[in-house]
């Protein structure tokens, strides 16, 4: 199965003009899960040629304005564009309110789509959302509001793939091959059992990604993140300004470095950088002094897990 992240918008509170305000795409097969929305990211969406239509879920991790303000025309373009369904908006409870206030930029009663709100829950690891293929937990994070990150897991296939080679070996009937892609021996008939491993293809191993952003260190998040393939983590600032992002409730690449190293992942990919970086290569550097197998984000980056 295919896990892949595009990286719209790496920035922090303030947008530059070559980094935009948080947001991400990540597929899973033909599915498309936008992870925050920050301002211009339907444009970015354009500019990425992501198909708007194949958007059905929407994951907000807090209320500041870097991560959210570009829902407005976003559900607005959608309407414009005829969709039609539900889209369902995984989020701090206060943002139902927000979208549906008189005050709302938004009418949301003539969007033409159903809103379906599913309020993040704020205390511990939470499974915010699952079908038959993926599993997504919100993770509460340590910032001045509440917040939440995203771990995103792939379900183990629940039928193997048989040998083709076999089918014909054996001339296996239908019965037989379902009850061997279920994980059953095969008894020949003459008594001999050929074990379930010698007729099925090894299990592809299942991957996950973690969205970590506007957080201070954490050995909570530490915990939830354990051993997933990739981890997005903030980098806000480089180690010398460690007590401004205590002061801010963020982390530094090298605070970001040590929760990967701790938690034993495979892939560091840091992000949501303050606006004083034009070029983030000094936080890379610190990070890999820790964890080598780290990388900056960069709007427009796109990697497959």
């Amino acid at each position: 199965m295919s896990l892949s992240v595009k990286i719209l918008g790496c920035g922090s509170a303030l947008p530059t003009t070559v980094r935009n305000a948080s947001a991400q795409i990540l597929k899973h097969n033909q599915k498309l899960f936008l992870i925050d929305c920050g301002e211009y990211t339907q444009v970015l969406m354009r500019k990425y040629g992501i198909r708007f239509s194949a958007l059905k879920h929407i994951f907000i991790s807090h209320l500041h304005g870097d991560h959210f303000y570009g829902i407005f025309g976003l559900l607005s373009s959608l309407s414009l564009m005829g969709n039609t369904g539900e889209l369902h908006i995984h989020c701090p409870e206060k943002l139902k309110y927000i979208l549906e206030s008189e005050n709302s930029p938004l009418d949301t009663t003539v969007l033409g789509y159903q809103l379906c709100f599913d309020a993040l829950k704020p205390s511990e690891v939470n499974l915010a959302y699952e079908d038959q293929k993926i599993e997504v937990y919100s993770v509460p994070l340590k910032h001045r509001i509440q917040t939440w990150g995203f771990i995103f897991k792939e379900k183990p296939a629940e039928l193997k793939n048989i040998r083709k080679e076999c089918i014909e070996k054996y001339s296996l009937s239908i019965s037989e091959i379902v009850r061997i892609k279920e994980g059953c021996d095969l008894r020949l008939e003459d008594g001999t059992i050929i074990e379930n491993s010698e007729l099925t293809l090894e299990m592809p191993p299942t991957k996950s990604y973690a969205y970590i952003s506007d957080t201070m260190p954490s050995q909570s998040v530490c915990k939830a993140v354990e051993g997933v393939d990739v981890l997005y983590h903030e980098a806000t600032y480089e180690a010398a300004l460690a007590e401004r992002a205590s002061q801010t409730f963020h982390s530094t690449s090298l605070q970001a470095a040590e929760i990967a190293k701790n938690a034993n992942v495979g892939k560091l990919v840091l992000g949501h950088f303050s606006s004083r970086y034009t070029d983030t290569q000094i936080l890379e550097n610190e990070a890999k002094t820790i964890f080598p197998n780290t990388i900056c984000a960069y709007d427009g980056l796109e990697f497959e897990i």
